[in-house]
């Protein structure tokens, strides 16, 4: 069997957080997803879970959910081809609720180029390109 990535992120808003990930490209798988959460596939084997509040509260430990507009716990990144799908990536985030933004890392753009895009409630992703 494939190894496989799940991403667990709280949100407050499940459809609009459906809606947000189906237009940068994720899928969601309906055998995984009821009222509590929503399985949205990048690929086979990379998924993202969107995860009411409540229920993402359940896997934690003495812990508390994070208010994501105001804390980050990670980033995640994910590679793209291109420059050019990097920015796509982050405009048609931008245009479905969230966000984007450029963190000079001072390398040249021919070698490494990336983007952070913030999701409706906060959460971090990187959109990345490197030359290989």
């Amino acid at each position: 069997m494939a190894k496989m990535v799940f991403i667990n992120l709280p949100v407050t808003d499940m459809q609009r957080s459906i809606k947000f990930y189906e237009a940068i490209g994720f899928k969601q798988n309906m055998d995984y997803s009821d009222e509590n959460g929503a399985g949205m596939m990048w690929d086979d084997n990379i998924w993202i879970m969107l995860l009411t509040h409540d229920f993402y509260q359940q896997f934690l430990s003495g812990q508390m959910v994070a208010n994501t507009q105001e804390v980050s716990g990670s980033m995640t990144a994910f590679s793209m081809d291109s420059i050019e799908e990097v920015k796509k990536f982050a405009q048609t985030a931008k245009e479905n609720g969230g966000d984007f933004y450029h963190v000079e890392l001072g390398m040249p753009e021919e070698q490494m180029y990336e983007l952070e895009i913030k999701d409706p409630d906060g959460n971090i992703l990187s959109a990345s390109w490197m030359a290989m």
